[in-house]
C-alpha cells in the first residue's frame, strides 16, 4: 500500500490534501509522461461547500494502476512508497495526473 498525497482540492474525496478513499485507480495505459496518467477515481465536488464527503483520510491507500510503463507498477498495482496526485482545478479525471509516474521505457 502507498502513502497518497493529493492536491486535487476539487475532488469529493480530498481532505487536507489527502485522499479519503481506501483505494484509487490510476489510468494511463502506455503512458510515457505524467500528463498521460490520471486519477480515474476522481469525482468533482459539486457544491460550494469546501467540506469533503469523507471523514479521516486513509493512509496508506491501495493504488491500482493501468500505467504499465511506470517503474512503480507491478502487476497493475503501485508499489511506490508515496505518490502525489495533482490537478488543483480539475473538473474531470483527465485533468488530474499521477506526478510520481516514472516511465521505464
Amino acid at each position: 500500500m502507498t502513502k497518497l498525497d493529493c492536491s486535487v482540492v476539487n475532488c469529493t474525496f480530498n481532505k487536507d490534501n489527502s485522499c479519503c478513499k481506501d483505494s484509487i485507480h490510476v489510468g494511463g495505459h502506455e503512458a510515457k509522461v505524467t500528463d498521460q496518467t490520471c486519477c480515474e477515481s476522481f469525482q468533482e465536488r459539486k457544491n460550494d461547500s469546501m467540506s469533503s464527503s469523507c471523514g479521516t483520510p486513509h493512509k496508506p491507500t491501495e493504488v491500482s494502476c493501468d500505467a504499465t510503463t511506470c517503474t512503480y507498477n507491478q502487476s497493475c498495482k503501485c508499489h511506490a512508497e508515496q505518490i502525489q496526485v495533482s490537478g488543483s482545478n480539475a473538473c474531470q479525471c483527465e485533468q488530474t495526473e499521477c506526478s510520481t509516474f516514472r516511465c521505464n521505457c
